[in-house]
């Protein structure tokens, strides 16, 4: 299957070439005739694999439209011809679907000429986006450069571009944008792998500057390919479908196959982890998003999602600090890799800390935080058994089946209301009512 869809891939691209591989290699002489950009390719024998393409695409009525506006990226015939020597086919192994995705691919739906181009990202017919870096020229996706600019034509303006623009990957808008270089050097080759394959993938993508405040150096591989996972999520997440709340990465915990969260908070842009946030957003490829981010997103333990969710748990994080300073709550539960950890966190959020009085004394009110932890064990929800578990400071009571879990304090059953989410050195589990030790009784 995977050669298949690779098979029709390549077919897409070669589709891509075709039609865009329609001007010559030397300076074409252009027909001052011209009116529409379709006219202009039929008028052109330079334009005429792009003519073929076009029309067995049925995309010739679309460019003769006079009440639309187009740029069109269009390679010559050498470029096309070259492009199809290389992939082994012809324009009549490919078929409308093959072709028209990698034409649209050429095709930005406004009139832009090159005094109006600049770098950064546009959409494009296909649906995906196009990278222009106008830095030297003008090249598009990191390898396509315009030779002659700025064919004007009645329903819009042509490009004369050296080669066929391939749809891209995640991977090739990676290698083509230069504030991204430093993603690419780190990646590794499985990641490599990842961000260029079939999978629908959301990239969290940080710039050079981002990694420059990160040191990655002291990291074993399987580290840094775990944090560079950290910034994919599985499926196509575009901005205007991610909303305040957890997600999951494809960074895992401990070798398991449980997945990392990522605490995903859109009250003010959009912001991951409480650090990392998004500076371009929606850079669509053939195989998902990428959003452009301005700080690396380090594996996250539980204090992580303690402070970057202060919508739930504001109080509980001023407990594990404020009010316990010769503690260091916030140290102990960074602890990865040795004991105390990995940690099971049953986290009350702000409005069950707002049903108690707070102990403001660091001797009562530390006998409260450990009665929430559970140290040693990554206890998720699905390994939940009824009965008791030991915390940091005693015996808790767990039902599996409400999901709940009671302090020896407690008249009522606390509800475990979010579950699950994996830090790399352990678990939280939000619940709606503080537990109390015995003591508190």
């Amino acid at each position: 299957m995977k050669f298949q869809n690779l098979f029709k891939t390549l077919l897409i691209i070669l589709s891509v070439v075709i039609v865009s591989s329609c001007s010559d290699d030397d300076d074409t002489t252009f027909d001052e005739n011209s009116t529409t950009i379709a006219q202009f390719v039929a008028n052109n024998p330079n334009y005429s694999s792009l003519l073929a393409a076009l029309e067995k695409a049925e995309l010739v009525e679309t460019l003769s439209s006079t009440t639309g506006s187009f740029t069109v990226f269009a390679p010559n015939n050498a470029a096309f011809d070259a492009f199809l020597t290389d992939l082994g086919v012809t324009l009549d192994d490919l078929t409308k679907e093959d072709l028209t995705p990698i034409l649209l691919n050429h095709v930005i739906g406004s009139e832009v000429t090159s005094s109006q181009l600049s770098t950064g990202y546009v959409s494009n017919e296909s649906g995906v986006s196009t990278y222009i870096n106008t830095s030297s020229g003008v090249v598009i996706n990191g390898d396509v450069t315009v030779t002659t600019a700025d064919i004007d034509q009645s329903n819009g303006v042509i490009h004369a571009v050296d080669k066929v623009i391939a749809v891209p990957t995640l991977l090739d808008f990676v290698t083509a944008d230069p504030d991204l270089s430093s993603l690419g050097i780190v990646a590794t080759a499985d990641v490599a792998a990842a961000l260029s394959g079939d999978t629908t993938l959301t990239l969290l993508a940080p710039t050079d500057a981002a990694f420059g405040g990160v040191d990655l150096s002291g990291l074993s591989d399987d580290e840094v390919e775990n944090t560079l996972l950290n910034h994919v999520i599985a499926g196509e997440n575009l901005s205007s479908g991610l909303a305040t709340g957890y997600g999951n990465t494809l960074a895992t915990y401990g070798g398991t196959d449980n997945n990392l969260s990522i605490y995903i908070n859109t009250s003010d842009g959009v912001t991951f982890n409480g650090t990392s946030s998004v500076q371009t957003a929606d850079v669509v490829a053939s195989n998902g998003v990428m959003h452009i981010v301005n700080a690396v997103i380090t594996l996250p333990t539980v204090v992580t999602f303690a402070v970057a969710d202060a919508d739930n748990f504001s109080t509980l994080v001023a407990a594990l600090t404020d009010l316990t300073p010769n503690t260091d709550f916030a140290q102990i539960l960074s602890t990865t890799g040795e004991a105390p950890a990995p940690f099971t966190v049953f986290a009350p959020t702000n409005t069950a800390f707002a049903a108690i009085t707070v102990p403001d004394n660091e001797d009562d009110i530390v006998p409260i935080l450990n009665y929430h932890v559970v140290g040693g064990q990554n206890v998720r929800s699905t390994d939940l058994v009824d009965g008791t578990v030991e915390t940091l400071n005693g015996d808790v009571t767990i039902n599996a089946s409400a999901p709940s879990v009671q302090g020896g304090g407690n008249d009522t059953a606390s509800n475990i209301i979010v579950v699950d989410v994996q830090a790399i050195n352990g678990v939280i589990h939000a619940i709606d009512q503080v537990l109390l030790p015995p003591t508190m009784m």
